[in-house]
C-alpha cells in the first residue's frame, strides 16, 4: 500500500499500530505520563495532516519517530527536567518532616506498563523495555540535554543503528557518536539514589514472597513485619510533597503518626514503570465503611529487600490513568461492580 492509495480507516489502522512504542519513547523524553500522551496525539495529528507529503524514502515508523522527536524537543525548550524528591532536597529526619507539595509540573510521574510497553516474544528486548522506564532510569534521563536524551533512547534503549539516529535528527553519525559518549559519561556520574534496584522479569519467587509478605505488613498496618522487608537505607517518597524519608525507622514511624489514616488500607496490584506496585485505598470514613483512592505505590527490590517505597498521591489523575475504580467494596475490600 503506498500513501496516495491509503483509505483514512487504512491510515488510522497503521499510525494506531506504533502508539504504544511512541508514547513509551515520549514518556522517556518527557518525564511525564499526560504530556507524554499529549504529544503521541499531537505526533499522530501532526503525520495524519502531512502524509501526502510522505514519500516511503523511510519505513513509516521512523518517520512517526522523527515527528515525535521533534514534539518532544519542541516540548523540551523550557529546559524543564522533570525529578523525584530526592533529586531536589536532602533526606529529612522524622522529627522535621513537613508535607510541603510543589507544582505537579515538578515531578517525574508514574506510568502504567501497558501504555508504554508493547508486547514481544523477544525475552532480552523486553526486560531492556521495562528497565528503561524504572523510576531510577527516568530520572537519570531527566538529567541529560534533551539531544543527547533523544539519541542516548534511540541507540540504547530501541536499538537504532547510529546511521539511523543521525537521519532522524538531521545531524552526521559522528555528532551521533559523540552525543552518546557523553550522554552515558552523564549517567555514569550521576547514579540516583535506587539505580541498583534488581527486579526478575517476570518476578521470581522468592521476590513474589516479598510482595506478598509486603502486602500482608500493609494491610495489617504491622510495623514489626514491615521493618524486616525494608532495606536498611530504604528510601520512601510522596510526591506531590518534597519531603523523603530514609530508614526502616523513619519510614514506619511517619506510618504511624502523619501517616497513620492509612491504617486498614487495602492494596491493589498494578504493572507500573516496569515495577511491582499497587494502587492504595484507605478507610473512606464518609463512604459506609468503604475504600477511597488513597495513592499508586511503585515499589524497587534490592538484595531481596523493598529498597525504594514510592507513593504517588494524586489521585484523581494517577486512578483513572490507571483504569482504577474510585471505590471498593466495605465488605470484601475488592472492586466495585460498574465503578
Amino acid at each position: 500500500m503506498t500513501n496516495g492509495t491509503a483509505t483514512p480507516t487504512d491510515l488510522d489502522t497503521r499510525l494506531e499500530a506504533h502508539r504504544t512504542e511512541l508514547t513509551g519513547y515520549c514518556y522517556r523524553m518527557l518525564g511525564s505520563s499526560f504530556e507524554a500522551e499529549d504529544a503521541v496525539q499531537d505526533t499522530m495529528v501532526r503525520a495524519w495532516r502531512s502524509y501526502d507529503k510522505f514519500e516511503g524514502r523511510s519505513s513509516l515508523r521512523s518517520w512517526l519517530y522523527r515527528i515525535a522527536t521533534n514534539v518532544c524537543l519542541d516540548m523540551l525548550t523550557a529546559g524543564n527536567k522533570r525529578a523525584r524528591p530526592m533529586d531536589l532536597t536532602e533526606s529529612t529526619p522524622l522529627a522535621q518532616a513537613a508535607l510541603t507539595p510543589r507544582p505537579d509540573s515538578t515531578w517525574l510521574e508514574p506510568m502504567p506498563d501497558g501504555r508504554v510497553l508493547p508486547s514481544t516474544d523477544d525475552p532480552a528486548e523486553a526486560a531492556v523495555a521495562k528497565e528503561s522506564v524504572r523510576l531510577a532510569f527516568m530520572a537519570a534521563l531527566q538529567r541529560l540535554p534533551a539531544k543527547q536524551r533523544a539519541v542516548l533512547i534511540l541507540r540504547e534503549v530501541l536499538a537504532w543503528k547510529a546511521s539511523e539516529v543521525a537521519e532522524l535528527l538531521d545531524t552526521s553519525v559522528a555528532s551521533v557518536n559523540s552525543a552518546l559518549q557523553r550522554a552515558r559519561a552523564t549517567l555514569a556520574e550521576r547514579q540516583q539514589p535506587g539505580a541498583d534496584a534488581a527486579v526478575s522479569d517476570p518476578l521470581d519467587e522468592d521476590q513474589q514472597k516479598l510482595l506478598d509478605r509486603y502486602v500482608a505488613a500493609f494491610e495489617g498496618y504491622d510495623m514489626t513485619a514491615l521493618t524486616a522487608l525494608l532495606h536498611e537505607d530504604a528510601i520512601m517518597t510522596m510526591p506531590p510533597f518534597d519531603l523523603w524519608l530514609t530508614g526502616a525507622r523513619d519510614i514506619t514511624g511517619f506510618m504511624t503518626t502523619l501517616g497513620a489514616p492509612c491504617a486498614g488500607s487495602r492494596l491493589v496490584p498494578v504493572q507500573v514503570n516496569g515495577l511491582p506496585g499497587f494502587a492504595q485505598y484507605k478507610p473512606d470514613p464518609e463512604g459506609g465503611g468503604g475504600f477511597t483512592p488513597w495513592a499508586v505505590q511503585v515499589l524497587e527490590i534490592s538484595d531481596g529487600r523493598i529498597s525504594g517505597f514510592h507513593c504517588f498521591l494524586d489521585t484523581k489523575r494517577w486512578f483513572p490513568l490507571f483504569d482504577l475504580p474510585l471505590h471498593l467494596e466495605a465488605e470484601t475490600g475488592q472492586v466495585e461492580e460498574g465503578a
